[in-house]
């Protein structure tokens, strides 16, 4: 198998407009995200943003950029598009979405990943941290419905922001996801689903047309994801 990271980016946010450019000290978000992401081994890395301000600090940073529509409606949209022109040559049979929100991601989050699709016929795979504190009931923070076949993971039932499964235990879902190619393919080809929409998790578009999703525990802290100012304050300090 040939790996790729897509790291979608781009310069609108709704919540903290121009977050993947913000001084993260003395570095780009995005860039320390990106740096990650080639630290991890795992594959190939490529940024698919939305305009030349993300491109040119990537490049800069010794990294692959391409320009992709800023109107595309998803990051997992920007993820294919981002692969599809990145990979003229189609060697790459998985593909890894990794959010350019998490700037100190570590290897074993992605090649955990990567290792589940590699030994499942799963079509999708992520990870999820175990919930320890009362953060279960912030709606940011996504939770998975896991339906067990070992300790350390098993198969996706649902996400959700509400507290579920009710009674716990709680999981902390990570933003990556590992597609195989034709599974990406296939996942970026289908409408928004009712539950998509109604929660707000791509991911949901996946279970509601069959598609199965592997998901590994990952015993550790989640790694810190930057949505608000506040988080962004925290990303500052955690690099200090």
């Amino acid at each position: 198998m040939n790996t790729l990271i897509v790291i979608p980016a781009r310069v609108a946010s709704v919540r903290l407009p121009g977050k993947m450019l913000a001084d993260v000290n003395g570095k780009p978000l995005i860039v320390r995200t990106f740096e990650s992401a080639v630290s991890s081994g795992v594959g190939d890395v490529v940024v698919a943003c939305d305009g030349d301000e993300i491109a040119n600090v990537i490049r800069e940073a010794g990294g692959k950029a391409v320009l992709t529509d800023p109107n595309l409606p998803s990051g997992t949209d920007r993820v294919f598009s981002g692969w599809t022109l990145h990979d003229l040559e189609k060697k790459y049979d998985v593909i890894i979405n990794l959010q350019g929100d998490l700037p100190f991601i570590s290897a074993n989050f992605i090649g955990e990943s990567e290792k589940i699709i590699r030994n499942s016929d799963y079509d999708i795979s992520t990870v999820a941290t175990p919930i320890k504190d009362d953060s279960y009931l912030v709606n940011s923070v996504v939770k998975p419905v896991i339906s067990f076949t070992s300790e350390t993971g098993g198969k996706a039932l649902y996400f959700s922001r509400s507290p579920v499964p009710s009674g716990g235990p709680f999981f902390h879902h990570v933003g990556i996801y590992c597609f195989r190619a034709e599974s990406l393919r296939k996942f970026v080809s289908l409408p928004q689903s009712p539950l998509e929409k109604s929660e707000k998790l791509e991911q949901l578009r996946a279970l509601e047309n069959n598609m199965t999703i592997g998901i590994g525990i990952i015993d550790a802290a989640a790694p810190i994801s930057v949505d608000t100012a506040d988080d962004l304050a925290a990303a500052r300090k955690y690099s200090a």
